[in-house]
């Protein structure tokens, strides 16, 4: 089973908080397994605590982390780094590469991405070759790491879940 992931550099907590909470709502949502931020800001971390309390898994959060320091001890430890950015190389055409890989760390970027970034990761990727939301280069390139698998995850554990429904919003307290 493959390790996944997601380091936040560049958030900016009077800024950034609600995107940096999407970031990691995406990332739990398309199967990753927790977030690392490269800032501190309890609030980012709480929030998304929150979710996992009540919507189920075992997502993390940590916020306080060093980047350059996360980025040389997942690859220490055999995973590789997988930058986002829309200057990289185009995602369908090293995506089968990367899902041979046991351990992926993804980094996404808020405000300029250090240079050195570029240089550290194994793969710096595109999901297009023009400007968009980083959530949404998340949320692609996780549903392609993980073949649209994701999107039919169960949360056993979750006191809350959605009932499809073609029309209304349907939910149930577990």
């Amino acid at each position: 089973m493959t390790r996944v992931a997601v380091l936040r550099i560049g958030h900016r907590p009077e800024r950034d908080q609600r995107v940096t909470t999407h970031v990691g709502l995406t990332a739990r949502a398309f199967g990753a397994d927790g977030m690392y931020l490269a800032a501190t800001d309890h609030g980012v971390v709480h929030s998304i605590t929150d979710v996992v309390e009540r919507w189920g898994g075992s997502f993390f959060c940590q916020d306080k982390i060093k980047w350059r320091h996360c980025i040389q001890n997942w690859k220490d430890n055999r995973g590789i780094v997988v930058h986002l950015t829309m200057y990289g190389l185009n995602l369908l055409d090293v995506i089968e590469e990367i899902k041979q890989e046991d351990k992926i760390l993804i980094i996404v970027g808020a405000e300029k991405v250090p240079g050195e970034v570029f240089g550290l990761a194994d793969y710096n990727v595109a999901i297009t070759s023009q400007p968009h939301s980083e959530i949404s280069s998340l949320a692609i390139f996780l549903d392609h790491l993980f073949s649209g698998k994701e999107l039919k995850n169960k949360y056993p554990d979750a006191k809350i879940r959605i009932i499809p429904s073609k029309e209304g919003k349907l939910t149930e307290e577990l």
